[in-house]
Parts: structure tokens; sequence; C-alpha cells
């Protein structure tokens, strides 16, 4: 399966868009042998992902679809004419199709200068490649691009004021990891972007050498871009660059999916993974997405409860923190230090990582089991641990670590995590009866803004995570 790196409408090329993009489209996909299944076809729907507002779609014969357009289409999907099977192909996607480094009209010259566009997010070649495409009259991905997005309404909490992302996602951990994004986006643009594209004028007009514009391409490029697995005994190789792949981008994205991309030697197919009624909606998968990394990579998440993938997070130092909260003297402190820089060195925990805590699972179980254990050990245990190196017995303590078997940890285990629990909820600013009242109450829910209540959603969802942790540690 591959990582997708997914949408709410940039109007085509940066001088506009066609009258009738869908059409476009289908046209330029005949063109370059993309091969659509008579029993699907594009539709601006009715539903609201991705941060926009979808329009209704006329269902067309086969041989054409045509979109009937009500109000501003701010995204486009993919709708079953008639019944589909498990195991149907869809749609099939050349790779001479995809827009990639390789693949834009100045690939070569991407190519030579390899060296000088590396950078943390691997991306800058592909960034490069649309920026180029985009602005040029003879692209021959014109067609394509006018069902991308609008770039200026990409709703991204990148793309948020600081201080509604800040107060609305308070907790959730996407004010940093934004953070992260807007600090390298602007040094990646400023060290290597800017330089290249001041280096070939030729190649990139004045109106493209916008970090507004990079900016919106990043978030693009991380939403919905795909990036294809490596090969088991690949495993050490650096990760493939991301690639944008016509046609399979248009798919929304649920938990619950109905299709997914297959990778091989000459093309992309999408192929249903389960039936699909006529008229249903197909929709692909990003991968195992908690709420919060939909709503910072994509720009929306699923409604509670839909979303069976979602997670919260325990910062792996807010643990430290509760241990050090349990010691009452001063070499118990020191004590906690010297089994923090232990799991360290064991490369268990880490000033930046958080454990991760799904519905049914723990999905860091290794590193959660091996923390509590260490810090919660008798200093004797610990000693004889640290003077073996970490090399004692290291043995799973009551069978793996999932959501119902956390009563029967250690009490002391089970004491360290609750703390742990009730300093995560401190972090937000709302309680859950809080979020419970505003989505219970339709009328004062269906007040709230479009980014109230995805934050909202973001929120109770990892709340209700962490508070069935705390009933599961209760005494």
């Amino acid at each position: 399966m591959a990582t997708q790196t997914k949408r709410p409408r940039v109007a085509g090329p940066v001088d506009g868009g066609d009258p009738d993009p869908v059409a476009g489209f289908l046209n330029w996909c005949r063109r370059v042998g993309l091969e659509l299944s008579p029993k699907v076809s594009e539709r601006a729907g009715g539903r609201r992902t991705r941060g926009g507002a979808r329009a209704a779609l006329t269902s067309p014969p086969p041989a054409q679809v045509a979109v009937s357009r009500q109000g501003t289409v701010a995204g486009y999907g993919m709708v079953a004419r008639e019944s589909v099977q498990a195991g149907e192909l869809l749609f099939v996607v050349p790779r001479a199709a995809l827009l990639s480094q390789h693949t834009c009209s100045i690939g070569g010259l991407l190519e030579r200068e390899r060296g000088a566009l590396q950078s943390q997010s691997g991306w800058v070649p592909l960034l490069l490649a649309l920026l180029h495409e985009l602005q040029a009259p003879a692209s021959r991905w014109r067609p394509y691009f006018a069902l991308w997005p609008e770039l200026g309404r990409l709703e991204h909490p990148m793309f948020w004021p600081e201080e509604e992302r800040r107060c609305l996602l308070q907790g959730t951990g996407v004010p940093e990891a934004v953070e992260k994004d807007l600090a390298n986006i602007r040094s990646e643009y400023h060290s290597i972007v800017l330089p290249f594209m001041e280096a070939h004028p030729d190649l990139f007009s004045l109106r493209v050498r916008s970090l507004e514009l990079y900016h919106q391409l990043v978030a693009l490029v991380m939403a919905y871009s795909f990036q294809e697995p490596l090969e088991e005994e690949e495993d050490e190789k650096e990760p493939n660059s991301p690639v944008m792949v016509p046609a399979a981008d248009i798919l929304n994205h649920l938990a619950n999916h109905n299709a997914n991309l297959e990778y091989s030697a000459n093309c992309l197919r999408m192929v249903a993974t389960q039936p699909i009624p006529k008229g249903h909606e197909i929709f692909n998968t990003y991968g195992q997405m908690a709420n919060w990394q939909l709503i910072h990579m994509y720009g929306f998440v699923e409604p509670y409860p839909d979303n069976t993938d979602d997670t919260a997070d325990i910062q792996m130092v807010t643990v430290r923190e509760a241990a050090l909260q349990g010691t009452k003297t001063e070499a118990e402190r020191l004590l906690a230090y010297e089994r923090w820089d232990f799991l360290c060195k064991l490369e268990m925990v880490g000033e930046e990582g958080a454990f991760v805590i799904g519905r049914e699972e723990v999905l860091t179980e290794e590193e959660l089991i091996t923390t509590l254990k260490v810090l919660c050990m008798p200093a004797e245990e610990f000693r004889e641990l640290k003077d073996q190196d970490g090399g004692g017995d290291n043995k799973r303590e009551e069978g793996s670590l999932t959501i119902t078997n956390i009563p029967k940890l250690k009490a002391s285990w089970r004491q360290l995590l609750r703390n742990s629990v009730l300093l995560t909820l401190q972090t937000y600013a709302t309680d859950l009866k809080t979020d419970q009242d505003l989505l219970s109450n339709k009328e004062v829910y269906a007040q709230l803004s479009w980014r109230e209540q995805q934050a909202l959603q973001v929120r109770y969802g990892q709340k209700m995570i962490l508070h069935q942790l705390l009933e599961l540690t209760s005494w």
C-alpha cells in the first residue's frame, strides 16, 4: 500500500482553469492512455471532505461524463455507476502519465542538479517540477491541473491564523507539528528553491518565485502525492520520491475504504477491495491515519466514531514528568533521571517521542512496556539491569499490551500510566464534558465554523481514548 502524501480547489494552472475541467480531464486521460472503467465516473460530490463544499454532478453515460455545478466546486470524487465487485479494476494509470521530477519537462536539469536539491523533506525536485509545469502554457498536465483544489482555499491548519490554530487544537500535537513544517518550508525555500529558480530565470517566471505559492504547493504535495512503497528487500534504501498520480488523487479517504492502489512495472492500478454498490463513492486509504494526522496533512477529519484508526499520544517526557512527581527525595529524583537516561540509551524514549494509544491497542507497545518497567522497578533490580547493559530478561509482562489487558499491569505501572494520562489531559484547553456538550447539541454544533467542528472532532477522539485509559487504570 502506498503512503499517500491528500486535498479541498488550485484552479488549474497559475493563469486560470478550464471552464469544463472534468470533460477536459477525461479527454486528456484518453490521450495519455489512462483507462477508466465504464463503471466509474468522476463527480463533484455533495459530501463535504478535505475542507470544501461539493456541488452536484449528473450521472452520464459511460462514454461521456458531464458535470452539473451548483455553487462552487471545491473538490472531486469518484462514484460507481454500476455495482463493482471486490478485485475489479477501476482504472489504470500508465507511468508515463505520472507527474514527477523524472517525467516533467525539466527532468534532465533536476537530475543533474540532484545534489544541490537535497533537503530534509526530499520533496524539492517534485516541487520545482510543479512550479515549472504550472506556469508552462504547453504543459502536458494542464487538464490534470484543472482538477486541483484552489490553492488559496486549502484548509490545512498551516493556513489558519496562528492564534486560531493554537486555540482550537491545543493539546492535540497539531500546532507543534505545523510550526516545524513552517520553519522547514521557509528554510527550504530561501536556501534551496529560490536560489535555483533565480539561477534559471528562463524556466521560472517571477510569478512563481513566491514563498506563498511554495507554501501552498508543499501542502498540496503533502495531501495529494503518492510515495511508492519499497520492496521488502529494499528496506535499507532511501524512500522513493513522491509523485503526482492523476485520477488516483481524486479519490477521498476513509478508514473503511473500498479501493487500493497497486504498483507494477509499467502502470499503477486502482482495484476495488470490497463490493461497491451502484451510486456509492469510491474511497482510497491514505494509510492508518489518526484524526490529528488527517487534519495536519490533508485538512479534514473523520467524525467520531468513524475513524477506527484514531489515536491519542502521551508524550514520552510527560511520563518522565509523572515519574518525577512521584519522587519524594532528591536521591529518588536523581535515580528517576538515571532511569530515563538508561531508556534513552536503549532508544526506547526520546525528548520528542510519544507513546501512541489506539482504541484497541498500544501502537508503541514495546516502548511503553519497557518504560513502565524501568521507571517502576525496585532500585536494586534497576542496578542489576543497568550492569547487564540492558541485556537482561526482557520478556513481555502479562502478554501483549492491548487496551483490554491494561488492568492486568502491575499496580505501580498502572499508577504511573494513569498519572501520565492526567497530565496529558491538562494540556487541552477544554475538558471532555465541554466537548461532549458541543457534539451532542446539534443546533450548537451546526453554528460552529468548519474549522471549529474539525478541531472538536480531533480533540474529542483523543480525549475519549485517554479517558478510556483512566477507567482501565483506576483501582
